[in-house]
């Protein structure tokens, strides 16, 4: 790539920058942490399968913005016309977002305790004020959150490579775990987590607003340019988050499955970790440094995430109602909604890394909300002109929302 290609990448980079928090949020800590934990490096597939599935629907989420010059819910909303149906969607749609800022909450809340000594519930109350760091940046140019992006993503990435040399992690068993699915007992509902974890619902929302929002003009010219971009942002972007997405689960296969899978007692049900426990038990054997750079990552994790929320949040109130909405406001509601339940969760003795988890499975059921409308107008003509899906692509976004909905079923049938 030429010095004048590079610098024109550059200047696009972002989108997927902010869309790739998706797989590194605190729902895929939760999510791999427990999957490691308890089964090892055998749910590596998932994680890689969710990552791929995920990057195929970003990639069109995307595409679509550029193509259309609208956003997935501007289009939504086009086509159900009537507000009787727009605002119960409209509602799922918002529900999506809170599960998905919960996880993001506790991640921010369980990293300041860790980091910092403070106690969950106080930690709790300080957490909710990171709307006030995230307000402080918005109120800029727009370029300062992508630049913000960047750095946070470098310093998850940078940080679990770190973990894995440190903690030793075996390349072998990586390589088999890839190429030879298992299922362990047990571990359906750790799956579907992953899945939702990785393949969240607001990520594609908000995925087409960001890239219509790069359209400087509405010629076929620039929409050419700015799918070519936004394809090698994509694949070069959201490698790098499910590099460091599977990173957090061999980590926590090295680091946990020892004290918790390997003495399992079926019978008698297998003790369940903590994110704590990654931070206690690793500070020992990897020295205070590893622990202190986990806790980093996971707070990093949590700011960033929690401004993708709002993004999406307001991406759907713009594109469902029509409504330009505050930006202070949406925050503060979105935050604030969760901070009453997961306070009282945590008065209640309640383990987070539990909420974490069944948040990320929600977000799972939940995923066929956006996609089924992103795959249907990404592969009709009338909406993207040229660029509407080949049918090789339209194929292989029906088969990952196949596996997406069956995976769903099996699990609530599980419960029946």
């Amino acid at each position: 790539m030429s010095s004048s290609s590079l610098r024109r990448f550059f200047a696009y980079l972002g989108p997927a920058l902010i869309v790739s928090m998706a797989y590194m949020d605190p729902g895929n800590y939760g999510t791999d942490i427990l999957g490691g934990a308890v089964s090892n490096y055998d749910l590596l597939w998932a994680v890689w399968l969710a990552s791929l599935m995920a990057m195929v629907l970003q990639y069109l989420s995307g595409k679509l913005g550029i193509s259309t010059g609208k956003s997935l819910p501007e289009l939504i909303r086009t086509s159900f016309k009537s507000r009787a149906y727009i605002v119960p969607y409209w509602l799922a749609a918002e529900a999506a977002v809170a599960a998905t800022d919960l996880a993001e909450y506790l991640g921010t809340v369980i990293a300041l305790n860790l980091l910092f000594g403070i106690p969950l519930l106080y930690a709790s109350i300080f957490g909710a004020l990171d709307v006030l760091i995230l307000l402080a940046f918005v109120s800029r140019r727009f370029r300062v959150i992508e630049y913000l992006f960047m750095l946070f993503v470098s310093i998850i990435s940078i940080g679990f490579l770190y973990e894995m040399i440190v903690a030793g992690v075996d390349p072998g068993q990586i390589a088999l775990h890839t190429l030879s699915p298992s299922l362990p007992a047990g571990t359906l509902l750790i799956v579907v987590g992953i899945v939702g974890a990785t393949v969240m619902p607001h990520a594609l929302y908000v995925h087409s607003w960001l890239t219509k929002n790069k359209l400087q003009e509405n010629t076929i010219e620039e929409k050419r340019r700015l799918r070519r971009l936004h394809m090698v942002e994509s694949v070069s972007t959201l490698t790098i988050a499910g590099l460091a997405n599977a990173a957090i689960l061999v980590t926590s296969a090295v680091v946990l499955f020892p004290q918790f899978g390997a003495v399992c007692q079926p019978p008698s049900g297998c003790p369940q970790p903590t994110v704590d426990d990654v931070y206690v038990i690793m500070a020992p054997l990897y020295g205070a440094l590893a622990a202190v750079v986990f806790a980093v990552t996971l707070l990093s994790s949590g700011l960033a995430s929690s401004m993708t929320g709002t993004l999406a949040g307001i991406s759907i109130m713009d594109g469902l109602l029509g409504t330009k909405v505050n930006v202070y406001l949406r925050r503060l509601v979105t935050r604030f909604i969760n901070v009453f339940p997961t306070t009282i969760a945590i008065i209640l003795g309640l383990d987070p890394l539990s909420l974490l988890v069944y948040s990320q499975v929600i977000l799972s059921l939940m995923i066929p909300l956006p996609m089924v409308p992103l795959i249907y107008y990404s592969s009709r003509r009338k909406f993207m002109g040229e660029f509407v899906n080949r049918k090789v692509t339209t194929a292989v976004a029906l088969a990952s929302a196949t596996v997406i909905i069956v995976l769903n079923v099996f699990l609530l049938l599980s419960f029946g």
